[in-house]
């Protein structure tokens, strides 16, 4: 277990995804920047993240990948924005983000989508949920996160037909989408993303989700020693990822500057995320936090010590309840 949470995995391309990535996040970001509305980022932020998906996929089941995953962020988000304009206790909140986590786990395991799991759905629509809103600002994460989305969609292709000079190898799909249904992982991960939620509103009523993020991370896997490992890898890289991410934030740099940064740490991500995921939690955690205090600036102190702690929740649920289904398992075995 331990000599897994330290491998690192081959390059396998991550440049090219890197590149996609960074420029999926770069332009919506520098328009709205344009714009001086730099209160709509968060949105933009994470319809980029729909370039993300499908990079061991040719270009016609990539694109189909992505274009599901891009609804998906949209759709989270519009309900993340409607829990937030009727006001709605937290704990509704809670319980209907671990409703997403389960049925998004369960559409990316069917669907077979790479990466898998729900993770950036359950952060974006925590995030989203937990930022005060108006009607305007449904219409607002309609515009902007479709906007971004669709971008994302018209960066794949455009590089696709530089690359192959074939319309019909860009968006012609090879494989037929055809949904294989398994739901024990999808249950146990929303079961852990709840128990997150619940226990990491008691300590902190603004970020339990990332509580719900931590815990989704972990159960994704099948398997208990893949669970585990993510667990150490998760709280690890977080902890260390936030003393970058505290570093960028006391520097109290311009906001050119911090999209700058933002645009480096994206693509750094991805050159590392398929390599080793404990080493990659430590761009991807101050990414987050960049994002969340682009968008809604709080105090960094705060957003730092409420990172750990509730990504600690998160790991800690997911840990036991992987330990639990495990034992479960092992029990209904022994039993037949």
């Amino acid at each position: 277990m331990r000599k897994a949470a330290l491998s690192f995995g081959p390059h396998a391309g991550a440049h090219r995804v890197a590149l996609r990535a960074a420029i999926s996040i770069a332009v919506p970001l520098l328009i709205l920047f344009w714009l001086d509305r730099m209160d709509l980022s968060i949105y933009a932020s994470f319809g980029s993240l729909t370039s993300l998906y499908g990079r061991f996929h040719y270009y016609g089941d990539r694109l189909r990948m992505q274009l599901g995953a891009g609804l998906v962020f949209i759709s989270v988000m519009l309900i993340g924005t409607l829990l937030a304009i009727f006001d709605a206790q937290i704990t509704v909140r809670i319980m209907v983000v671990a409703l997403i986590a389960t049925l998004v786990t369960g559409i990316a395991i069917g669907f077979r989508w790479h990466p898998g799991g729900a993770t950036f759905a359950v952060f974006a629509a925590g995030a989203v949920a937990t930022i005060p809103a108006t009607w305007i600002n449904f219409a607002q994460v309609l515009i902007v996160a479709s906007s971004a989305v669709l971008f994302s969609l018209a960066l794949t292709a455009t590089l696709g037909l530089l690359r192959t000079r074939s319309f019909a190898k860009v968006f012609r799909p090879l494989n037929k989408a055809v949904f294989q249904g398994a739901w024990s992982v999808p249950v146990t991960v929303g079961v852990g993303a709840l128990l997150a939620g619940l226990i990491g509103q008691t300590f902190d009523n603004d970020h339990w989700y990332w509580a719900m993020v931590a815990a989704s991370v972990v159960l994704a896997g099948a398997a208990t020693t893949h669970r585990i490992t993510r667990s150490m890898q998760r709280f690890t890289g977080t902890t260390l990822g936030v003393l970058v991410a505290a570093l960028f934030l006391s520097l109290e740099m311009p906001t050119l500057a911090l999209i700058a940064v933002i645009i480096v740490l994206q693509a750094a991500a991805e050159l590392l995320i398929g390599r080793n995921y404990g080493v990659a939690m430590l761009v991807v955690t101050p990414l987050a936090l960049l994002m969340i205090s682009l968008a809604n600036p709080i105090d960094p102190s705060v957003l730092v010590a409420d990172r750990v702690f509730e990504t600690f929740i998160g790991s800690l649920v997911g840990t036991v309840i992987a330990f639990v289904s495990a034992r479960m398992r092992t029990e209904r075995v022994d039993d037949a």
